[in-house]
Order: structure tokens, then C-alpha cells, then sequence
């Protein structure tokens, strides 16, 4: 559920929508979504000091029903 509400968010943002992919995993210390963008969106999914991450961590945090969640944006090279 989270990983579908944050791939939606993000969609919404980026130039190109069909290259988000979102990657749930889960750690010792909580889950980790990983969103990869096309490297053309990377710019606007972190936003202007990173406010645009924040607030996608700080609505995916408000979303998540049990422990932490850790989001982590990346582009479609790295790998």
C-alpha cells in the first residue's frame, strides 16, 4: 500500500511518469522504499534543498501504520 501511494505521489510530479519504479524492501531497522526516476526527474522529485523528498517522506511516515519507514530516491542508471 505505501509503495502504491508513494509511486502515485510521484507520478505526479515528474516529466516522466512511466519511468518511476518504486522498490519496497524490508531492513532490520524497517522498511525502505527505493524510488527510481528518470535522471531528467531526479531534480524535481528532491526539490529545491530537498523539500520536495521531505514532504514525500513526511506523508509516507504519516501513511505507515507500523515502525519506520526509510524513503530513498535514486536515478534509472545508478544502479
Amino acid at each position: 500500500m505505501l509503495s502504491e501511494a508513494l509511486e502515485h505521489l510521484v507520478r505526479g510530479i515528474v516529466d516522466n511518469p512511466d519511468d518511476v519504479r518504486v522498490s519496497a524492501k524490508t531492513l532490520r531497522r524497517g522498511d525502505l522504499l527505493e524510488v527510481r526516476v528518470h535522471p531528467d526527474d531526479l531534480g524535481r522529485v528532491i526539490g529545491r534543498g530537498g523539500r520536495t523528498a521531505r514532504a514525500l517522506r513526511t506523508v509516507i511516515g504519516a501513511l505507515a501504520a507500523e515502525g519506520p519507514v526509510r524513503v530513498d530516491v535514486v536515478d534509472v542508471d545508478r544502479r
